[in-house]
């Protein structure tokens, strides 16, 4: 995916904001059932909110480079247990991005 501008990015944060987490990660960590789950979301809404309940913070982090770089999306944002991120989906385009 490429990369975008900073003035995008916070405009996503902007729309990230009033979103709840689509996908939430349990003690089962990351799997393909749930990476099938955050495609289909990403697909739908192009801009999705994932919550990781691991138990530390390198496991979050790692948990959530794993679902950018096999989804292909931008990370957007994280902060805690929850990650914002962003994949165009150019069959159904419902992000304009300034």
């Amino acid at each position: 995916m490429k990369q975008i501008k900073e003035q995008q990015k916070r405009y996503l944060r902007g729309l990230g904001h009033k979103i709840k987490p689509v996908v939430l990660l349990g003690k089962s960590g990351f799997n393909d059932q749930v990476f099938e789950e955050i495609i289909i979301a990403l697909n739908h809404h192009e801009l999705i909110k994932v919550k990781i309940n691991a138990d530390s913070r390198e496991e979050r982090k790692r948990i959530s480079s794993e679902i950018v770089n096999r989804s292909q999306a931008l990370l957007i944002h994280s902060i805690g247990n929850v990650i914002l991120i962003y994949k165009n989906n150019p069959d159904n385009t419902r992000i304009t991005l300034p």
